[in-house]
């Protein structure tokens, strides 16, 4: 399915056109979560606390978790492989972020605001997985590597 076909203009088209494009774009998507595990990997005692702070026990478990969520979900994003597998880790991972870490509505002022808008950039992260694991599908459906 070529990016023309989809109804998007010549220009943008050609935009979207370079091979490594959706490769550069995964990795863009997963980012975050990269540098997290590897914060978190290379500083576990802070990871620990951080999970503890957000009252999350054992933090060492929660810490673990996360790192492996983060780093092997991340992978599974990147190289196109078990996508769903790694989006949906990770899309759970940032669910339970939003709630514990975002609650907004215990919360006023300046704290509210901030809190509502990371709540909300979260959701989007969680669409934009979704939609990673979709074209995932799709390339997988016809006839190319990636869906699994």
């Amino acid at each position: 399915m070529s990016t023309h076909a989809q109804g998007n203009p010549p220009w943008i088209a050609a935009l979207l056109a370079p091979r490594w494009l959706p490769l550069v774009a995964r990795v863009a998507l997963v980012s975050a979560y990269v540098i997290g595990g590897v914060a978190k990997l290379a500083n576990f005692h802070a990871a620990v606390l951080e999970q503890e702070h957000f009252g999350l026990h054992p933090g060492w478990l929660w810490a673990a978790l996360a790192i492996g969520v983060e780093l092997g979900g991340s992978a599974c994003v990147i190289f196109s492989r078990f996508v769903w597998l790694g989006a949906g880790a990770l899309g759970a991972l940032t669910a339970v972020a939003m709630f514990v870490a975002n609650d907004f509505w215990n919360l006023t002022g300046d704290a509210h605001f901030f809190a509502l808008n990371a709540f909300f950039e979260h959701l989007g992260l969680i669409a934009a997985l979704v939609m990673a694991t979709c074209l995932a599908g799709v390339k997988h459906s016809s006839g190319h590597a990636g869906g699994q």
